[in-house]
């Protein structure tokens, strides 16, 4: 049986409504085609559905976007951590994912950030003209990851905020995450915009597994600042531990 959905924007901040995800409880995940419905009718970005009976530790969780099931969902493993602490009245909270991924969630000191363990994504240089053709401008540089991720980055936040690029060209060059990406100004240390999916995202975890290692090796600092130039603003505190990237935010119920 599912729970009422809770709906929770995460990665939020001053001036930063984040991005949405439902979160449902429940005492075991339901069928796939279930949870698929269940998804498709809220029509949020992503709804993840936690087990509330942990196994070994954590709880199990799947998320899905109103069209399909998301392997990984960033935004939707801490909104769903921040659910399951504050009904657990807890401080750290583990997920298990659909693939076998374990994920960390834990509550900050001052108890009104969170922040996710992500594992980091490395990127190496790639000349790829037809994403630039997709862009319709010119990068600094452009670098990938074969799982799908690709970040092209530029000189000027501006640049960054300016940005048209055309979805239809994006889409044909296959499955992709791409995140454009610069120096954050006077705002933070950098600022991206996420496309995925034909779509531009609002507050992107997963994008910033692959950002942050970047701007750690670039900048030299292990604790970077980050914002999310999308219409309605992700803000993210990104830290380097090992081989794990941990993202945090604030996460606000909505009533």
């Amino acid at each position: 049986m599912m729970r009422a959905p809770l709906l929770v924007d995460a990665f939020a901040g001053q001036n930063a409504r984040g991005n949405r995800a439902a979160v449902i409880l429940c005492p075991d995940l339901p069928e796939m085609a279930a949870m698929q419905a269940r998804a498709a009718q809220l029509a949020e970005p992503a709804t993840a559905f936690v087990c509330e009976r942990p196994v070994n530790g954590t709880h199990r969780v799947r998320w899905f976007a109103p069209d399909r099931e998301i392997a990984l969902c960033g935004h939707g493993a801490l909104a769903a951590g921040y659910v399951l602490l504050r009904q657990l009245r807890a401080a750290a909270v583990r997920l298990l994912s659909a693939d076998g991924r374990e994920l960390a969630i834990r509550r900050l000191d001052d108890g009104a950030r969170y922040e996710l363990a992500l594992p980091a994504i490395p990127t190496a240089p790639r000349e790829w003209p037809e994403l630039i053709d997709a862009l319709g401008a010119v990068p600094s540089g452009i670098r990938w990851n074969a799982a799908g991720y690709a970040l092209a980055v530029f000189d000027d936040p501006a640049q960054v905020a300016g940005l048209k690029p055309d979805q239809a060209k994006l889409a044909q060059l296959g499955n992709l995450q791409l995140s454009v990406t610069a120096p954050g100004g006077s705002e933070a240390d950098f600022t991206s915009r996420v496309f995925s999916s034909g779509r531009e995202d609002a507050a992107t975890g997963s994008a910033h597994a692959a950002l942050a290692p970047y701007w750690y090796a670039r900048l030299g600092r292990e604790r970077l600042t980050a914002n999310q130039a999308s219409a309605a603003g992700g803000r993210f505190e990104c830290r380097l531990e090992r081989d794990l990237v941990w993202l945090g935010g604030e996460c606000r119920l909505v009533t």
